[in-house]
């Protein structure tokens, strides 16, 4: 005991007092500050995400046979309630105008890609187009290139993460 108490008379001193103490409070100041930082930064956008999948409806052009093995698709993640994705037949397009999250699929809808854009509601509406690879052609696919909010995907996959980007990326106006 007589060996350590120097070292404790020496750090006992009151500059090494007043050092430690400013220490423990910046500490606590930065904790506080990442924290808040923290908070405000992803919460909100974990309230976004979280109200776009339980409200917003995913809207599949195309098919009965694409529509049942997209909405599989979708659907067996358990993210996305199955009531929230629908069904749209390629010869009532007009009615996609109400729901925000446009899913076509390129092999039944392809020759109504005009359509589709025209009657989405506005350019916060986002279309998602599932093509195999190299099944559109250059040409459209510039056409399509050049349209907001549009995302073509070549794999099931990758399908999931394409629409929880537009979800995130595009405004839901519900209430």
């Amino acid at each position: 005991m007589n060996i350590l108490q120097p070292i404790i008379d020496f750090f006992n001193h009151p500059v090494f007092i007043i050092i430690g103490g400013l220490t423990v409070v910046f500490a606590a100041i930065g904790i506080i500050y990442r924290v808040i930082c923290i908070a405000l930064g992803v919460t909100p956008l974990v309230f976004r995400i979280g109200k776009a999948i339980w409200r917003r409806k995913v809207a599949i052009i195309g098919s009965a046979e694409a529509f049942s093995s997209l909405k599989d698709c979708i659907t067996d993640t358990n993210i996305f309630k199955k009531d929230n994705v629908i069904h749209i037949p390629n010869d009532n397009i007009e009615k996609s105008k109400e729901h925000t999250i446009l899913l076509v699929d390129w092999e039944t809808s392809g020759n109504h890609i005009d359509n589709i854009f025209l009657a989405r509601k506005n350019h916060n509406t986002a279309v998602i187009i599932f093509a195999k690879p190299g099944s559109i052609p250059q040409e459209k696919m510039a056409e399509i290139g050049n349209r907001s909010n549009t995302v073509v995907v070549n794999f099931k996959g990758r399908l999931l993460n394409d629409i929880l980007n537009s979800l995130i990326t595009t405004s839901f106006d519900g209430k």
